[in-house]
């Protein structure tokens, strides 16, 4: 896993540096700063967008008595997809602007759940489990007892 990371940390970085510099020299400096500026502004406004929708799409769920799953995860990824699209690059702008529309977004969730249910196991008690673990939740009552001062 840290091997992973240190690729993500270094790897990335060189080749998005080595991307604008590549666009620097077929264009102009000017263009490629250009490019980072306006496309850091365009994703913040459209992740800003997404989130509010999906914000309202949360508070509709939990109204409506349903846990809001697939929303959340959505929410995550535009928080992400906000967080590359002001990082200056291209790669990263594309990546990030992939998790903000919803056909790709759904592919992503899709693969995000299914690495989920692979990596993890969740594990619940049927109703009346607690029997088999004691008389069920119990509520214990406590209080703090200050010292006595030592003589």
């Amino acid at each position: 896993m840290f091997f992973r990371l240190f690729l993500l940390f270094t790897v990335v970085p060189l080749v998005e540096l080595a991307l604008l510099l590549y666009l620097s020299d077929l264009t102009d400096w000017r263009f490629t700063l250009g490019l980072v500026v306006v496309s850091g502004v365009i994703g913040t406004w459209l992740a800003r967008s997404e989130g509010f929708r999906t914000y309202r799409r949360i508070q509709q769920e939990l109204q409506a008595g349903r846990l809001p799953g697939a929303a959340m995860v959505d929410a995550a990824m535009i928080f992400a997809a906000g967080a590359l699209l002001v990082t200056p690059g291209i790669l990263t702008d594309l990546f990030g602007l992939t998790l903000l529309i919803p056909p790709c977004r759904a592919f992503y969730r899709q693969r995000l759940i299914s690495w989920f249910q692979a990596h993890f196991t969740v594990q619940s008690f049927p109703p009346g489990a607690g029997d088999r673990f004691g008389s069920g939740p119990e509520v214990i009552d406590s209080h703090v007892v200050p010292r006595d001062p030592e003589p």
